[in-house]
């Protein structure tokens, strides 16, 4: 009926966005670990598979974002919540990961903003608490 709010879209396309980045970083990680001669090819092949299984989580969260699905905002929220340890991991690294840590802990804290944003929780239908429709 009304149009989807751009702070919904952009938290949806955020969430997508990581999701993608986890399936990517997963099947890197599984074909380096068959294709390779990594350390352990066990550990390899299981943390890749372990990524490209939590990629469904945001992918899922975005594709119920996008079709303004109210279920939706809770995965997308603990995908943030998750991400923000993982960003402030990256950022103690004296390596090329602390980039990758600051573009993470970016991503993160704009995703939870524009989660929480009160256009975007009445364009999920999403009431306060104290919020009691009339029951007749």
């Amino acid at each position: 009926a009304t149009p989807r709010p751009g702070r919904l879209t952009a938290a949806a396309a955020l969430a997508a966005l990581e999701g993608l980045a986890l399936a990517v970083g997963g099947g890197a990680i599984l074909v380096m670990g068959l294709a390779g001669d990594p350390d352990d090819r066990q550990q390899a092949v299981t943390g890749g598979v372990t990524l490209i299984v939590l990629a469904l989580l945001p992918l899922l969260a975005a594709r119920g974002l996008f079709l303004r699905r109210g279920w939706s905002r809770g995965p997308a929220v603990i995908t943030q919540i998750m991400a923000l340890p993982v960003a402030y991991n990256l950022l103690q690294a004296d390596s090329l990961a602390i980039p990758g840590g600051i573009v993470l802990a970016v991503v993160a804290v704009t995703a939870l903003v524009l989660l929480v944003n009160p256009a975007t929780t009445q364009a999920l239908g999403i009431r306060g608490p104290g919020d009691v429709q009339d029951q007749k």
